[in-house]
């Protein structure tokens, strides 16, 4: 079995429950955040919408440079984050089926503001920057629509709400 064939099965499960989060963002609520501090629900559900689609810098480039300024995608609309969300998990699925064990083997970088962040095999960084990156993000996003009252889909089983 391929290190691919091995990621797209739980690749695959975590953007389902992921879908499902998303969903339940209140478009009229977007603008909400629950500290000063914190990311707006729109910011927070679109980082977890963009992050799918990184995927595919990670198994096509050699790295990925970032500068400080560079503006992060934010869905003005739920349809606009539900279709970014659909389009980088379906590229995504595809680049990943698509490597091989050498590419995903080979190492990548995130350089930000010409700082080296991270260096590690192709693999790792899917299973960490992409999808526990998600995961954890996805996480914040439930204490998000926790607070805000709106029922939580099951992850890994059935939520509070859907008992």
């Amino acid at each position: 079995m391929t290190i691919s064939e091995m990621l797209l099965p739980e690749f695959d499960q975590e953007m389902e429950s992921t879908a499902r989060l998303l969903e339940c963002v209140p478009e009229e609520k977007l603008t909400w955040k629950p500290h000063e501090k914190s990311f707006t629900l729109g910011r927070l559900a679109s980082h977890v919408a963009e992050m799918p689609g990184w995927a595919v810098n990670t198994i096509t480039q050699d790295k990925l440079e970032l500068t400080p300024g560079t503006k992060p995608f934010s869905a003005a609309t739920k349809a606009e984050l539900m279709e970014a969300f659909k389009a980088n998990v379906s590229a995504a699925h595809e680049a990943i089926a698509g490597a091989s064990d050498e590419d995903l083997a080979k190492t990548w970088s995130l350089i930000y503001g010409g700082q080296t962040v991270l260096s590690m095999p192709r693999a790792a960084v899917l299973r960490s920057v992409v999808m526990s990156h998600t995961i954890h993000h996805r996480g914040q996003l439930s204490v998000y629509l926790r607070l805000l009252d709106v029922p939580i889909p099951g992850m890994y089983g059935p939520s509070a709400d859907t008992k």
